[in-house]
């Protein structure tokens, strides 16, 4: 009896190793996947002096954005986390007494597909006291590209379904990236190798303290998407898809509809904990 339980043990010990080992090496190992990139330009250098750039955020209003924070219904925004402030799209947290993992996202009306997007931003302040057990989200924002229909996200879903352009600052003690690449549901190709883990370090400076960084994207649908920081091509991949393995995004109507590459989608402004402003944030459409 005894040899049997035994049995039964190891198999389940054997079993929940197996497990953790394929979860680690899928989502959670690290490797260096940025290699050499090539000198680029940004891709609005060349774009002519009548473009037609859009205004995606008019400086006063958030008119054509709609909020979606977690536990919160779609549209509901009770305690003010995006406003506008001093002609800034400001991301803030003087309204809240506890943290609760209210992970917020502010999405722009019109989903797209081949654009570029210029925007600036810079973290100001200190992170919301309750939250700073999450240390990896000092200084944490981000810009999700292809991203869901905020109509579609569960009530209690983290962050949307989509390509997460990972912003960070940093302190004087670290060096810390910025324009990194996260994948929440989802999988892209760096050098024709597709990388399942979660965040990818790009390879730009650290920022400290509140200055002003420009991000631009370069997104062309299922095809290559660039992050440009400061006028530098810091990450580069191509060939975004749904992963097959996340809940959230076998939710989606795209998955249930068969098809899992990603080829546009909605963008969205990220709150995580940490004050955050952004401006001049334009779009110039791509044929």
């Amino acid at each position: 009896m005894k040899s049997i339980v035994y049995k039964v043990i190891l198999a389940i010990s054997f079993c929940i190793t197996l497990i953790f080992a394929v979860f680690y090496s899928r989502y959670f190992h690290e490797g260096n996947y940025i290699y050499d990139l090539p000198e680029l330009e940004p891709p609005s250098v060349g774009a002519s002096e009548d473009a037609p750039w859009l205004e995606l955020f008019d400086g006063v209003s958030l008119k054509g954005w709609k909020v979606k924070i977690k536990g919160e219904s779609l549209g509901n925004d009770r305690r003010e986390t995006f406003r506008v402030e001093n002609k800034n799209l400001s991301i803030d947290y003087e309204n809240y007494d506890t943290w609760e993992d209210s992970f917020g996202h502010l999405f722009y009306s019109i989903p797209y597909s081949h654009y570029i997007l210029k925007l600036e931003y810079r973290f100001i302040g200190e992170q919301l006291a309750d939250a700073r057990k999450m240390r990896w989200a000092w200084r944490n924002s981000g810009v999700m590209v292809h991203a869901q229909s905020p109509d579609q996200m569960a009530l209690n879903q983290d962050f949307p379904v989509s390509i997460e352009v990972q912003l960070l600052g940093a302190s004087e003690s670290e060096a810390r990236s910025t324009g990194n690449l996260c994948t929440p549901g989802t999988h892209v190709r760096i050098n024709n190798r597709l990388i399942t883990q979660h965040c990818i370090n790009s390879s730009s400076y650290s920022f400290l303290g509140d200055q002003w960084v420009e991000l631009e994207l370069e997104v062309r649908g299922n095809n290559m998407i660039r992050h440009f920081i400061n006028g530098g091509l810091v990450m580069q991949y191509s060939s975004p898809e749904l992963d097959t393995w996340s809940y959230a995004s076998r939710k989606t109507d795209q998955y249930i509809s068969g098809n899992k590459n990603l080829g546009d989608g909605y963008i969205a402004i990220q709150s995580e904990s940490h004050p955050v402003q952004f401006r001049n944030i334009k779009l110039l459409p791509l044929l």
